[in-house]
This record gives C-alpha cells, structure tokens and sequence, in this order.
C-alpha cells in the first residue's frame, strides 16, 4: 500500500468550483476571491451567497437573501420542547446533530430533490443552526431562550439570542469575520462526508447530519477545544515555553500548531491573530498573550530540534478569540458549524447537480485488505462445540 495515500491523502475525488487552497503559498480562495479579500470587503450573508451561487450578489439579490435568512430563524416548537427534555450534560456538537434530523419532520416538500428545493434548505439550515445552539446553551443553563429577531445581521443575532442582549458593533464585525473565515475549506473531513452522504442520494438533512458528526471529532473542529484546554492548562505566559518543550520531549503534539495542508501560516490564522489581540485588550483577558508565547516556543522547538518549520493554523488563535468573547469553550465547535453550513450545503448541491456528472457516482473507495488469510479457500469453519478453549 502506497502510505501517502492512507485517508485518502493526495488523492483526488471529485472536481469542484468551490474552493481552492495553495498550501504552498497560503492561500485560501472561494469561489475564485481571495479569503482576505472577503474579510476586507464582505459580509458573512454575503458570502454565503456567494457559496451557494457561484457568484457575488447585486443589492438586490444580497437583500432578498438576507431577507430569506432572517424569516427561517424561528425553530419549530416542537423541536424546542424536545431540547428542554434532554440531559443538560448533553454535547453541544450531538444536541446539534440531532436536531437536525428532525427538520424534515417540518419540510412539507421531502420528496422534492431539485436543485431549488435543496437551495431552499440551505437557506433554512443556515438560518437554523444558530438558534438550535443558542437555545440549547440557554436551555442547559437554566435560562429562558431567546427568539431570533427577523432583523440585525447573522453574527449580531447569534450573539444576542446567545446572551439575551445586544452585542457591540466591534463585537458583531469581530464575529462575522470568524464566520466568513470558517465558511468554507474544500475537501476537509467533514465536507467529504457531507457529499459522500449527498452521492447516495440521500437528502440534505441527511447529509448536514453527518456533516455536524465528522466535524465533532478534536482532530478536526473539536481542536480549538483542546486548544482552550492547553491554554488553561499553561495559565500565564511565562509557563508557555516551558510546557510547550515538555509536551514535545515526551512526544506529544501542540494543537493549534501545524496542517495537513498549508506548508506556511495558514492565511485564517493571520486574520484571527489580529482579532484575538482585539479582542484581548478590550476585555483585559491574558489568553492571546499566551498563544502568542505557545506559538513562538513551537516554532523554536521545532526549528532547533528538527530543523524543521511549523506554522499556526485556524484552531490556534480561533480558541483565544471566542474565550475572551465570553462564548463557553464547548461551543467553539459548534459555532464552527454556524458557519461551514454554509460550504457544506453548497458542497451537496454540487454534488447532486454538479454540471459535469448530473447523476453522481456513489463514492466507494477501495480498502486494501490486511486481515487473517488461510488459503484460497478461505478459513475452515469449526463448530463452537469443537473449538479449543481460550
């Protein structure tokens, strides 16, 4: 077995005309603009057109949208029943994923799989996720949830069903940056398994579910978690240097540190650095500070010990930020999934419609099979009576 190829690595499994990443070069494009181009010039809402589209919108295509968007905020009650009887230690990322499951309960049109049918349900997940999150934050911590309001922009109406108040206006632009820099990372984990779930012909919903479960994982969105972690663990930043040289000594890994991908800083990294650092000094918090501190003793312990660089990635500084932000460490992941809904929907919609393959092929790799062998015939069957004791 070729060893570069194992979890499909280097290995090509679809075309698409959503993104584009040059690892080389640390550059990030969606739909041929540059990441940074977005975070300058857009908004989130726009963006996620623009995922879904193809294209960027005219005034009025953007305030159409934006208008779909805020009419789908509202949960059906009985989804909201069902979240005050779960167990309130119950993860956020599976609270999330199992109410997903449960919109098609609600769409009156499940049989229809056109392409509009399904941009409709990107609008309406979209619209939804944030206010599945926020209620059940309120729910577990013994509050009353706040109802969406059909006004205010993406990020500032998570904020305040979140919270039960207003956020500032730096705090809205802070966050609706995080969401546009999440939106969208062409084949990662959790987008393969969306689409791979799409080639079955399974729904939407379906494959938004397995979507959200991927993205569980702490090698993938769950890492900024483990960041937090590390940062708590660390405390102050002249323990950083310290912990980081012990952790690597003995083996293990520094989370935030490193891609599969980018071979120089990851370009979200960049952006997040600058709004942590914003957002640090606004709240007197210490937690930037001590990423920075991690940062700078990874990249010399790997410079003097390997000889080798090592770059930040989107995790690193992303953990920081919304931990000064005073948005509780386990919904790190799941406000990662407010976001990349919006890539992963346009993900299932290529892959249902794709120009190139109108009728897509179901995925199905190959595995190379290292198991028990006994011969061409295969293993002699014993009977349970006849087989020796262990």
């Amino acid at each position: 077995m070729d060893t570069r190829n194992i979890g499909l690595r280097n290995i090509a499994v679809a075309d698409t005309k959503i993104s584009s990443i040059d690892g080389e070069n640390g550059k990030l494009i969606y739909r041929g603009y540059e990441i940074l181009d977005l975070v300058n010039h857009s908004t989130f809402e726009e963006t996620a057109y623009l995922l879904l589209f193809g294209e960027l919108p005219s005034k009025q295509n953007l305030a159409d949208f934006s208008r779909r968007l805020k009419e789908s905020r509202i949960l059906p009650e009985p989804i909201v029943k069902n979240l005050t009887t779960r167990p309130k230690r119950a993860r956020p990322m599976d609270v999330l994923q199992s109410s997903i499951s449960e919109l098609p309960d609600y769409d009156s049109d499940m049989d229809d799989d056109h392409k509009e049918a399904n941009v409709r349900r990107a609008i309406l997940l979209i619209s939804k996720i944030p206010t599945i999150i926020a209620a059940w934050d309120r729910i577990r911590n013994g509050l009353q949830v706040v109802d969406p309001r059909e006004e205010g922009s993406h990020a500032s109406n998570f904020l305040y069903m979140l919270r039960g108040k207003d956020p500032n206006e730096e705090e809205s632009k802070v966050f609706d940056i995080c969401l546009i820099l999440h939106a969208e990372h062409s084949f990662n984990a959790s987008t393969f398994a969306a689409r791979e779930i799409a080639s079955t012909r399974a729904h939407m919903y379906a494959s938004i579910g397995g979507a959200v479960g991927a993205l569980s994982g702490e090698l993938h969105g769950g890492a900024n978690i483990q960041v937090m972690k590390m940062l708590l663990e660390i405390g102050e930043p002249n323990k950083a240097e310290w912990w980081v040289n012990d952790k690597l000594q003995q083996g293990g890994r520094v989370m935030g540190m490193g891609h599969a991908v980018y071979k120089t800083t990851d370009p979200r990294a960049g952006v997040l650095s600058r709004l942590s650092g914003i957002m640090s000094r606004e709240t007197g918090t210490k937690w930037f500070e001590i990423t920075e501190c991690v940062e700078r003793a990874t990249k010399k312990y790997m410079l003097d010990h390997h000889k080798q660089p090592i770059y930040p990635n989107v995790d690193l500084y992303s953990a920081s930020l919304y931990f000064s932000m005073g948005i509780p460490m386990d919904l790190n992941t799941p406000i990662f999934a407010i976001s990349r809904i919006s890539g992963w929907c346009a993900h299932v919609i290529e892959e249902k419609f794709a120009e190139a393959a109108p009728k897509p092929a179901l995925y199905r790799p190959q595995a190379s099979y290292v198991g028990r062998y006994c011969g061409p015939m295969g293993c002699e069957y014993i009977p349970i009576d006849s087989r020796p004791e262990s």
